[in-house]
């Protein structure tokens, strides 16, 4: 992807970007000495509301203007409010993302393949048929766990390292199900959840005197069944999954289990660091703004129609200049500390 340099970066390779909150310099040292054109901040998301179905509001805190001023870079925010304005969830808004890095992957011969991302919520994004045919939130996935742990350590910790609690413990069945048994789960897509729903007054409300490592088990395993079943329904053949709870051997194990017969692997075998997916999903979002083009695939997040996203705030040096480019059809990841195309 490829597009005019910005202000004052004539001799710069025009598709150097960052998505980093830091200073420039900070960010040089990351690129490898490498600069970069644009800042892309997603913030940090306090609110999402959802009711009846459909999102009515939703609120990132991050402000670009001190990010700017550190950088010096111009600085697209604020990405989710545009699809909920115009009548979407605003959430996943990695479908674009995955659709071109999952077009690149290949293997249609193998049938449907979905990314997954396991971070506080689980969502997916399936492609099939040589298109996206679905992007959605399926539940909690960290976001239990990480309440369990806090609950059964009094906020002496904070989440399940190497998920070794939920190793230990022993999952009970009737707490699983009651989890399980969510209209949320079962909706439909397009949908979207957040911690305003899954949290720990919820889990407190379903916990039935369930504790100790048997209560980090249990939502453990309750996130696997709840991951499972809804790719399952979308007939997967394939998963590529990022995220925090990609590095949760527990969780992992007990997924691959669910979804015996289905490839499971990380997105690090796709080039993208598993950590990393989101950081790197809305640094293409960034660039797609500055350069007027749509984020978003809105048959997945419910909108009206597919929009730019965020909002820009200039750099010491302006506005990026227009550009006029194509809409990408394809995805290359490059490693930066080797300059290797992956």
């Amino acid at each position: 992807m490829r597009g005019r340099p910005l202000p004052g970066a004539a001799s710069r390779a025009p598709d150097r970007l960052a998505a980093a909150g830091c200073a420039a310099s900070n960010i040089e040292s990351r690129l490898g000495g490498r600069r970069a054109d644009l800042v892309c901040s997603h913030g940090q998301t306090v609110f999402h509301g959802v009711s009846g179905g459909a999102a009515w509001g939703t609120l990132q805190l991050g402000q670009p203007a001190w990010i700017a001023e550190r950088t010096g870079l111009p600085v697209v925010s604020d990405l989710r409010a545009r699809d909920v304005a115009a009548g979407g969830q605003g959430a996943p808004l990695v479908a674009l993302f995955d659709q071109l890095l999952l077009a690149a992957a290949g293997g249609e011969d193998r049938g449907a393949v979905a990314a997954l991302n396991l971070g506080g919520i689980a969502n997916a994004s399936v492609f099939s048929g040589g298109r996206l045919s679905a992007s959605f939130d399926i539940g909690p996935a960290n976001a239990l766990i990480d309440a369990a742990v806090a609950a059964v350590t009094d906020g002496g910790e904070r989440l399940d390292r190497d998920g070794e609690r939920a190793a230990r413990g022993t999952v009970e069945e009737a707490l699983v199900e009651r989890l399980l048994d969510d209209p949320f789960l079962a909706a439909p897509p397009p949908k979207s959840t957040g911690k305003e729903r899954y949290n720990a007054a919820y889990l407190r409300d379903r916990a039935g005197g369930v504790g100790g490592d048997d209560l980090v088990a249990s939502v453990t395993a309750h996130a696997a069944r709840a991951v499972a079943a809804a790719l399952r329904r979308e007939g997967v053949a394939r998963a590529v999954v990022s995220g925090g709870g990609a590095r949760n051997p527990t969780l992992m194990r007990w997924l691959r289990e669910g979804l015996d017969g289905v490839a499971v692997e990380t997105t690090d075998s796709l080039g993208v660091p598993a950590d990393a997916k989101e950081a790197v999903a809305f640094a293409l979002l960034g660039w797609l703004t500055a350069h007027g083009l749509p984020g978003t695939v809105a048959e997945c997040t419910g909108a009206a129609g597919p929009r730019v996203l965020g909002s820009l705030t200039p750099g010491l040096a302006g506005l990026p200049a227009a550009a006029v480019v194509p809409m990408p059809r394809g995805l290359t990841v490059r490693d930066l500390s080797g300059d290797v195309d992956r």
